[in-house]
């Protein structure tokens, strides 16, 4: 079954390991054969955080881009999935679990694709953490919002 792509202007894709950049005009490009393919908008962006989920995205798309290191990817994938699998509950357990069978498979894009809201929930933990830290260490220094005071003397 082929692949049909409607790529908007100037849209990045990544065909087996190539990376191309559509021109100024919305393109359809239909893909007849197997081919590793990722668009654009689905790399994760070079100024993402390295947390432990878009850590193992990562290493998901360098498996699917980068069919030679594959091999060696596949065990660090694993490793550090098992590893996602004992911090997040539900509903993040089970899209943790679905990237693991996908890339048991070979199926690397339809693992990135499961990872996704996992980095949504990671980020939006991570923001709950900060205002909550924020927060108390407002409460631990009262100090530091009020005015000094002299003493008269």
């Amino acid at each position: 079954m082929a692949l049909k792509l409607t790529l908007k202007p100037d849209e990045r894709i990544v065909v087996n390991g190539c990376m191309m950049r559509n021109s100024s005009r919305r393109h359809v490009l239909t893909v007849e054969s197997h081919a590793d393919v990722v668009r654009g908008h689905d790399l994760l962006d070079e100024d993402a955080p390295a947390t432990p989920v878009t850590r193992v995205y990562f290493l998901i798309q360098t498996a699917l881009i980068q069919k030679a290191v594959r091999d060696d990817l596949l065990p660090v994938i694993q490793k550090q999935l098992a590893a996602l699998a004992t911090t997040f509950g539900n509903p993040s357990l089970g899209h943790v679990f679905e990237a693991a069978n996908y890339v048991s498979i070979g199926d690397f894009y339809k693992a990135l694709r499961a990872l996704r809201p996992v980095i949504a929930h990671e980020a939006e933990l991570f923001e709950r953490i900060a205002a909550r830290d924020e927060a108390a260490m407002a409460a631990r220094a009262p100090e530091a919002h009020e005015p000094e005071r002299r003493a008269v003397g």
